[in-house]
């Protein structure tokens, strides 16, 4: 192939998933659970929905942590060794993101098209995916952009970073592309709801929001990449070519966004044009239109007996196990292994908190 032609997909696969303990552990992390009834893991799912653009095992990569790296070659073996690289300690995605472009970069050549997806991500239209992320190449390779995907912001939600657009750039592949205007951090309600009510009617009739929420897909040039971390972030890819791996453990932990998106002068936004939910915590599966609910709207992945109970997640790993429930609304109720999980539907995104206490009584590490 063409390398001036090559689309390299690099699935970023290091995360812990936390807020989904118990089921996810640190050698068995959220990346590779299947939550959506299709019996696959989220990274399976996206190495399948990414293979759907680059249509070759060949120029798929994964980034990941060291002690997951042959959890991750298990469940894509058909990757070659080379195409997936373990960091020694996760630092962000900031040098996840240096490092591989430069890996790339030394194995294929500055003008290959990257694109860096979170491997914990739902799409529900691939056909609309495709399209899209067809629309960010042709940006990509034609303005020398760095384009992320923007998700229409649907409610005023706080945990999700947002992206306002600019300047209209015109039409790629019949979608529309916008310069990125300003990138704000989860903001606190008030902002939120301002932002979506900062909607604008359209000349056809049609309403649109300037906001979209922060996707933390990204396509772009490698060399581009490069050249704006060597203007933004010089000290931390400057380490990274002097001495690879063995930089990491001075390397700053920095996001992609804070380290090159947030002052670059080359970022752009298309608006995805597909269903998108990030699985971010128990919460998320409920989303999901594939998981079944019963007639109190209860989201049962167990055998589930319940008498006044509304709202709940109920799961279960063992098929043989019953979750028996009376007189609870809103609750997620989890068991794996040995381990039960209780929590309020409201209070998913302090589980983290609630590790830290395991962390802390060693006759519990084994259940991290």
């Amino acid at each position: 192939m063409n390398p001036d032609r090559l689309f390299i997909p690099v699935i970023l696969a290091g995360g812990k998933g936390e807020r989904f303990w118990p089921l996810s552990r640190s050698h068995h992390p959220k990346q590779f659970l299947s939550l959506d009834g299709s019996g696959r893991s989220l990274l399976q799912n996206t190495a399948e929905r990414l293979l759907t653009v680059s249509q070759d095992w060949q120029t798929l990569w994964v980034v990941t942590a060291a002690p997951i790296a042959a959890g991750v070659r298990s469940q894509l073996p058909e990757l070659r060794a080379t195409q997936v690289l373990a960091e020694p300690e996760g630092r962000d995605t900031a040098p996840a993101v240096a490092w591989t472009t430069l890996e790339i970069v030394r194995q294929v050549g500055e003008t290959a098209i990257v694109g860096c997806f979170p491997a914990d991500h739902w799409i529900g239209d691939v056909a609309a995916f495709q399209r899209t992320l067809a629309a960010a190449i042709t940006l990509a390779q034609q303005e020398a952009a760095i384009v992320t995907l923007g998700i229409p912001a649907v409610y005023p939600a706080t945990g999700y970073g947002y992206i306002e657009q600019g300047e209209f750039l015109g039409t790629y592949q019949s979608l529309p592309a916008y310069r990125v205007q300003r990138f704000t951090e989860k903001p606190d309600q008030a902002t939120a709801t301002t932002f979506l009510a900062s909607r604008q009617r359209q000349a056809d009739g049609t309403e649109t929001c300037p906001y979209t929420w922060n996707s933390g897909m990204f396509i772009f040039q490698a060399g581009v990449m490069l050249a704006e971390f060597r203007r933004h972030a010089p000290d931390l890819l400057a380490a990274l070519e002097q001495a690879g791996l063995d930089a990491y453990p001075n390397l700053p932990k920095i996001s992609l966004d804070y380290a090159v998106m947030e002052k670059t002068d080359r970022a752009c936004i298309i608006p995805a044009q597909f269903d998108w939910d990030d699985l971010g915590d128990w919460n998320a599966i409920a989303r999901l239109p594939a998981n079944p609910r019963d007639r109190a709207e209860n989201l049962t992945l167990a055998n589930h007996l319940g008498l006044d109970a509304h709202r709940n997640i109920v799961f279960a790993q063992d098929a043989q196990e019953v979750i028996a429930t009376l007189g609870v609304d809103d609750l997620v109720i989890v068991r794996v292994d040995k381990v039960t999980l209780v929590v309020h539907r409201e209070r998913t995104q302090d589980i983290k908190a609630l590790l830290k206490q395991l962390h802390d009584r060693s006759e519990f590490k084994d259940l991290l």
